[in-house]
């Protein structure tokens, strides 16, 4: 399987027409180089708010509902896409006012199969900015997708940074973390993450990112990140565990071919094995206590 995960530059957009003719040149350009699976960056979607006009784009609560409002739209670009291009693509995630689940938004990925299939993954656990200004809420729980490319599961930037999220995909072949970060800091704690969640679960990580300035939008104004694939630094994988990486803050896509078989073969004979080992934690006094040393 050949992935391309995302560097990802948002635009001021004049019309619909815009934004369609962007996303298939990027979509296209992919699948060009042979990748079966696109990997869009968490909140990538904010550009939307653009198409309401720059008082939508810039005002917090309005760019929430902006952005909802389009996402049907740009849902049924993201299936024609698949379908035309032959691939699988994880959709820029973005806000979502869903009925179902109450009167705030969810900030919702979208993964589409080019045989039309859909699914979504909400995002689990909010950074203080989600809380406490934007007042975005999560949403449905974790998902496991079961597609031609293997078994994916979704964990949306800060969710990559809790272990226990990641335990619950551990069924997954490839688990998918869409990124937004505004500062170096921030890119490296969820590559952390990311890197981290591949060696317990001793599988592969996608991470993509949003890149570079948006002067009309409050939310994402400045973002810093690359693309990255990762996995266990064990037999057959790198000892860095560094499948590809992107250049800081630069545009555009950074591939990686990935054997299935490799994660089969290191989660059956691997070096370590820590994906079998995970529940050796549950026969352990895991209750520290304190003993001094002075």
């Amino acid at each position: 399987m050949k992935i391309a995960t995302a560097a990802y530059k948002m635009d001021f957009l004049p019309n619909w027409a815009a934004y369609a003719e962007k996303l298939d040149h990027w979509v296209a350009e992919a699948a060009g180089q042979g990748a079966e699976l696109l990997v869009f960056p968490e909140y990538g979607a904010m550009e939307l708010a653009t198409l309401s006009g720059p008082e939508a784009a810039g005002d917090l609560e309005r760019s929430l509902h902006a952005v909802s409002e389009h996402i049907p739209q740009a849902d049924a670009l993201h299936s024609d896409l698949a379908a035309k291009y032959g691939v699988h693509i994880l959709a820029a995630s973005g806000p979502v006012f869903d009925d179902a689940i109450g009167p705030r938004p969810v900030n919702r990925a979208r993964l589409f199969a080019p045989t039309g299939g859909v699914g979504v993954q909400d995002k689990q656990i909010m950074t203080r900015f989600e809380r406490e200004e934007w007042d975005v809420v999560p949403g449905g729980p974790l998902r496991l997708f079961d597609t031609a490319l293997g078994t994916f599961g979704i964990l949306i930037c800060y969710d990559s940074e809790f272990p226990l999220l990641g335990r619950a995909l551990s069924q997954a072949d490839t688990l998918l973390v869409p990124s937004n970060t505004e500062a170096l800091a921030g890119y490296w704690r969820v590559r952390i993450g990311a890197m981290a969640r591949a060696l317990e679960n001793q599988c592969v990580s996608v991470m993509s990112s949003i890149v570079g300035e948006c002067p009309w939008s409050p939310a994402v104004d400045v973002n810093t990140g690359m693309g990255g694939v990762f996995g266990p630094p064990d037999t057959g994988f790198p000892a860095t565990g560094v499948l590809a990486e992107g250049v800081l803050n630069q545009p555009g896509w950074t591939y990686a071919e990935v054997d299935p078989a490799a994660t089969d073969h290191v989660r059956r004979d691997g070096v370590v094995l820590n994906r079998r080992h995970w529940d050796d934690q549950n026969g352990r006094n895991c209750d520290a206590a304190v003993q001094k040393v002075r």
